[in-house]
């Protein structure tokens, strides 16, 4: 197929069968569109849909997304996951606020220069909220040209990415474009799918190498994979007598960064040293079962214990530790992982059981 009668076909089947009803189409604004692009980022589309809606309930502007506590975005966050994302969302929007007036600049260059925006985001919103010509490389589009062309070589690498984003340049219409768009994201998201996809419904399958080949699943090459090294850590979930756990804010930089966790121990006798700088004579202690979270580098194995503790008054005055209350929690963001450790405190509380 020539460009034009690949786009051509891309867009009849939109008209048919594309997604018009996702709650970002709706009162389509840039705003609205780049939140859902980096909520979308490594998260299926079923996940975002009800942190999307909380999110834009919470924050409906890039103004009040600019302006609020960083707690209050990480806690909106929370579960998403790739908390980055969520520290850069806020940190672009206080520079449209502060260096555009508070509108998105109206070039894919300009739009890259944010924090958290990569070039396939930036083609999405100039496209999506714009109508500006601008291609996108995202996961699902991605997969659909590495097959269409039968591109070989991993696209993570500079090489082949650059030759995808030439596919994706060449195809990308001057007008429609951001049903285009759209609708290429909905082929990835509902016919060309990475396993068993719908070959014969797809509009593409006339000029896709990897189907005449019969080879669809071959493509995209795969990274090589390397096995995840393994990591341990002992979090003692120290409770009150009201109940509460000592939580401490850890760095913006870094894992879990800026995010609320409970403190990390090499073994149970550095308890007493933990003990000794929040003035806590420690009691009763249990194990809660252990925990694995993978994380995209590594694995971490989770020893968590539950441990009664007498606190001074005032034992917690630092600003980056408190005491969080299990009956009325805070809003603020946690890491997935402590957060279902919070919750097996509450109910080993609530019982007397592990």
């Amino acid at each position: 197929m020539s460009p034009e009668q690949f786009s051509a076909a891309v867009l009849d089947w939109y008209d048919r069968h594309g997604r018009k009803d996702l709650p970002w189409q709706q009162g389509i604004t840039p705003y609205r569109v780049w939140v859902s692009e980096i909520m979308l980022q490594q998260t299926q589309v079923s996940t975002v849909l009800g942190y999307f809606d909380r999110f834009m309930a919470a924050l409906p502007t890039v103004q009040a997304l600019a302006a609020a506590p960083a707690d209050e975005v990480l806690h909106l966050w929370t579960g998403l996951g790739y908390y980055t994302r969520a520290r850069n969302l806020q940190k672009t929007a206080q520079i449209v606020m502060a260096e555009h007036a508070g509108e998105f600049p109206r070039d894919v260059d300009a739009l890259t220069a944010l924090p958290g925006i990569g070039r396939s985001t930036a083609g999405a919103i100039a496209s999506l909220s714009m109508g500006l010509r601008a291609a996108i490389l995202d996961g699902n589009v991605k997969r659909v040209l590495a097959r269409y062309v039968a591109q070989e070589g991993y696209p993570g690498e500079p090489k082949v990415a650059k030759q995808l984003w030439d596919v994706a340049e060449r195809f990308t219409p001057h007008a429609r474009v951001n049903h285009y768009t759209q609708a290429m994201m909905d082929l990835g998201a509902t016919l060309c799918t990475r396993s068993k996809p719908s070959c014969l419904l797809c509009p593409l399958q006339r000029g896709c190498q990897a189907h005449m080949l019969g080879l669809e699943i071959r493509y995209p090459i795969p990274k090589p994979r390397k096995a995840l090294p393994q990591k341990r850590t002992l979090m003692p979930l120290l409770a009150n007598r009201d109940g509460a756990i000592l939580l401490y804010r850890r760095p913006a930089s870094g894992l879990w960064g800026g995010l609320w966790s409970l403190p990390e121990l090499d073994d149970l006798h550095a308890l007493e040293t933990l003990a000794s700088q929040h003035a806590l004579r420690l009691g009763s202690r249990r194990e809660l079962g252990g925990l694995t979270h993978t994380f995209s580098h590594f694995q971490l194995a989770i020893e968590p214990w539950l441990i009664e503790v007498e606190a001074a008054p005032n034992s917690v005055a630092e600003a980056d530790w408190l005491w969080y209350n299990l009956a009325t929690p805070p809003r603020l963001g946690l890491a997935a992982p402590v957060k279902k450790l919070l919750k097996r405190a509450a109910d080993a509380l609530a019982t007397g059981e592990p």
